[in-house]
């Protein structure tokens, strides 16, 4: 399949050719334009000549670890960026400390090797609809609904009274239905690192959501400690 010269641009970092190779045609195949590079000081040279819709990123690079090629892709934002590119890291590695890491920096996701090739593609996919920009008017889960459009929230059918900040949270999170996410990406996307206090107001508004649309069973959101938030049914 050749790709639409409109698909989305996708850049495959990884240091053993192999996977670069067997990544990049199975991607291109799925529809997607694909760069490719090996090194860290590629990747970012390749993110910033185009910068692409989402970055496969190999946290073992010969030259400097995928933490730092993250650091550095996120200063682009204040380069002309609209916003930060999204990463999806893949690693060998898969120590608790080392996601935890990847995703205070603000990855978008996390998959260890070997990965099944479909369940990557699933992953890209919902990561684009999540930071494309263009969202559907109405997210449900459970017995929790956010109409975007009309900016309204019901639980059971009944109107939950909002205010605009607990609304983009809570979108936010039903955006990201079953995916933990992490303080700093909840400041990111809601707040957008404008606020200058104590990160904190996090859990404030965590806080006063669960008052709102979480005071009946089945709970919703839900901490995990150590790491962030995530919303989802609790499983059966």
């Amino acid at each position: 399949m050749t790709p639409r010269d409109d698909a989305e641009r996708l850049l495959v970092v990884d240091d053993e050719a192999t996977v670069r190779e067997l990544l990049s045609a199975t991607l291109r195949f799925a529809g997607f334009r694909v760069a490719s590079a090996g090194t860290a000081a590629e990747a970012i040279a390749s993110a910033t000549g185009e910068p692409p819709d989402l970055v496969l990123l190999d946290v073992g690079l010969p030259d400097m670890d995928g933490f730092e090629v993250v650091r550095r892709l996120r200063e682009q934002r204040t380069q002309g960026r609209a916003g930060p590119v999204p990463v999806l890291f893949l690693t060998a590695r898969d120590g608790q400390a080392d996601k935890v890491t990847g995703l205070s920096l603000g990855a978008d996701d996390y998959v260890t090797k070997p990965f099944d090739l479909e369940e990557l593609i699933a992953r890209i996919r919902a990561i684009l609809r999540r930071t494309s920009g263009h969202h559907a008017g109405l997210l449900t889960v459970g017995a929790l609904a956010l109409d975007a459009d009309g900016h309204q929230v019901t639980r059971d059918g009944v109107p939950v009274r909002v205010s605009p900040t607990e609304f983009r949270l809570l979108r936010y999170l039903m955006e990201n239905a079953g995916r933990v996410v992490t303080k700093a990406q909840i400041l990111d996307r809601v707040w957008h690192f404008d606020f200058g206090g104590d990160a904190s107001i996090v859990d404030t508004y965590i806080s006063y959501l669960r008052r709102k649309v979480d005071t009946a069973e089945p709970r919703l959101i839900q901490t995990v400690h150590g790491v962030g938030y995530v919303l989802r049914e609790p499983r059966r």
